[in-house]
Formats: structure tokens, sequence, C-alpha cells
């Protein structure tokens, strides 16, 4: 691949990605992202076939993107506490920047569940699982936190950071009764969130 196509193929991801983010699969058209790229629509085809084609690759990019950006969480230095306090800074800056993410991945997911079951089918759960037991058995005994009760613990903690974002129009309407404006919520969210986590396992 030439240097021009690298930079062709990289206009057409970074267009394809803002088109099917705010318009969703079945609102994109792959003519939406050959303007939104500046190219011509034969040009976008020849690099990706078809418009499901590019939003698989899209899709998968953007859940790489997620999954790296997290990666620290398995780091053995850190505390479980501080993961905790590290997943909520980390993840909520990256939807402050990424907004519309949450509503665009939960329709696509519902619309969809066989994307993410492929990309689930790649991690190795079990591993995962296993690194964290053996990084904070301790902690993990003395909050009773177990094999059992992790599905509960893990959604939980996505919930807090994604549901404000998902719910913005509705929560702007309601904080604008009370004078809160809804980036200063989200700032405080960082450590409320954590706060509220780190207190409900400490029960």
């Amino acid at each position: 691949m030439t240097e021009n196509d690298k930079q062709t193929e990289e206009k057409i991801f970074e267009a394809a990605t803002d088109v099917f983010v705010e318009k969703g699969m079945d609102g994109a058209r792959m003519q939406d992202i050959a303007d939104h790229a500046g190219i011509n629509k034969s040009l976008l085809h020849y690099y990706y076939r078809s418009k499901d084609r590019l939003f698989s690759a899209v899709f998968e990019m953007i859940a790489r993107k997620l999954f790296a950006r997290f990666a620290p969480v398995m780091d053995q230095n850190l505390s479980l506490e501080e993961k905790i306090r590290f997943f909520y800074r980390e993840h909520i800056a990256f939807l402050q920047k990424n907004p519309r993410l949450p509503s665009f991945l939960l329709n696509e997911i519902n619309r969809n569940p066989e994307r993410i079951r492929k990309l689930i089918r790649n991690v190795d759960v079990e591993h995962l699982w296993n690194l964290l037991e053996k990084q904070h058995k301790a902690e993990f005994r003395k909050y009773n936190i177990t094999r059992e009760s992790v599905p509960q613990l893990m959604t939980s903690l996505a919930a807090l950071s994604i549901f404000p974002f998902a719910a913005r129009g509705i929560l702007e309407e309601i904080f604008k009764k009370i004078g809160l404006t809804f980036d200063d919520y989200i700032e405080e969210r960082k450590e409320w969130a954590a706060d509220f986590v780190i207190n409900a396992i400490k029960k």
C-alpha cells in the first residue's frame, strides 16, 4: 500500500466513523461518507466494496480503541481502588470527546448482536478473571467479590458512566431546573462514581 493509499484509507475511516456515529448503520449512505471524506463514491467502493464491510471495520476499530484505552486496568501495580478511579477518569473523559458513542454502540449492538459476539470471542475472559483474582486476592476476599458477583459489578461499573451520555438530552432538561450544567455534572461524576462504587463494595 502506497503512502497515498494509506492517507486515503485513513480519510475514509475518519469520515465513515463520523457518519456512522451520527446516523447509524441504517441511516448512513456510502455517498454521505464519500462526500464527508471529499472523494468520489467509486473510489470509496474501491477501498470498501460495501457499506456493511466498511461498517464492520469501523465498529471493530472503535471497540479495539476502547479496550486498548483501559489496558492499565490490568496493571498489577495498581490497587483495586486505584483501578476503579482510573476507569472512571479515563472512561468518562473518552465519552466527553465522543458523546454520541454510547447511543451508537447500544443501538448497533441491539441491531446486530453478532458483531459484539464476534469481538467477545477474541477476549479470553477466563484469563482476565484469573489475572485480576491473582492481583487482588486479598481485596476480593475482603470485599466479598466472587466470580459469581463479577457480572453484576462489571455492568454496574459501566452503567454509571455510560447512562448519563445515553440519556443526555433528558438529563440536560432536568439539570436546567436546578441550575446545573451537564459539563459540570459530568466532571464531578468522575470522582463521584468512583467513590460510590468503592463505598458500595466496602459495605
